[in-house]
C-alpha cells in the first residue's frame, strides 16, 4: 500500500473510484479543479492500482477535507482511515490548527470513522448536498489538530498488506 501525489494522468481512475462509490460523484471539472488549483490532492495504490484519494485545501492555519472516496471493494478494510490519518499529517504540515470537513447524515459509517479519529460535530448544513428526495443535511465536523505531526502519521508512506490491520479503527 501506498500514498502518493495525484496527477492529471490519474483523472480516469478517480473518475470510476468516484461513480462507483458515489450517488452523487463529482464531476471531473470538479477533480481536475482540484488538482489545478493547489489543492492538497493524494491517492491510496495497492499494486499501483488507485484505490482511493483524498483532496484537502489548507490556507490561514485552517484545512477543510473536500473529498475522500475509496473503491466500494476495498472498504471496510481500514485504507479510508489511513489516508484521512496521511491527510491530517500534510494538513498540520502546512500549518494548519484545525481541520473541517462535512459528511451526509446518512454516511453513518463515515461519521463514525471520523468520530474515532477525534472529530467533534459542530454544526449542521440544512440541505447540503444532493439526494434520491431532494437534498440532504451535511453534518459539519471539525478536529483541532495535535501540536505533533507525526500523531496523524502510521508511517513512512507505505505498509505492506499484512500490515493494514494495525491501522484500522
Amino acid at each position: 500500500m501506498k500514498i502518493r501525489p495525484l496527477i492529471m494522468a490519474d483523472l480516469p481512475e478517480i473518475m470510476t473510484i468516484e461513480c462507483k462509490a458515489c450517488r452523487f460523484p463529482w464531476t471531473i471539472g470538479n477533480v481536475r479543479d482540484s488538482l489545478n488549483c493547489g489543492y492538497v490532492c493524494f491517492g491510496i495504490e495497492i499494486s499501483n492500482k488507485l484505490i482511493g484519494y483524498g483532496i484537502l485545501s489548507v490556507a490561514a492555519g485552517e484545512s477543510h477535507v473536500l473529498n475522500i472516496v475509496i473503491d466500494p471493494d476495498f472498504q471496510g478494510q481500514g485504507y479510508g482511515t489511513y489516508l484521512m490519518r496521511y491527510l491530517l499529517y500534510v494538513a498540520k504540515r502546512h500549518g494548519a490548527r484545525i481541520v473541517f470537513l462535512e459528511v451526509r447524515n446518512s454516511n453513518k459509517i463515515a461519521f463514525q470513522i471520523y468520530h474515532r479519529l477525534g472529530f467533534n460535530e459542530i454544526g449542521i448544513r440544512k440541505k447540503y448536498y444532493p439526494s434520491e428526495k431532494g437534498r440532504e443535511d451535511a453534518i459539519v465536523l471539525a478536529l483541532e489538530l495535535r501540536e505533533e505531526a507525526d500523531f496523524y502519521y502510521v508511517d513512512n508512506q507505505s505498509v505492506s498488506d499484512s500490515d493494514k490491520n494495525r491501522i484500522k479503527c
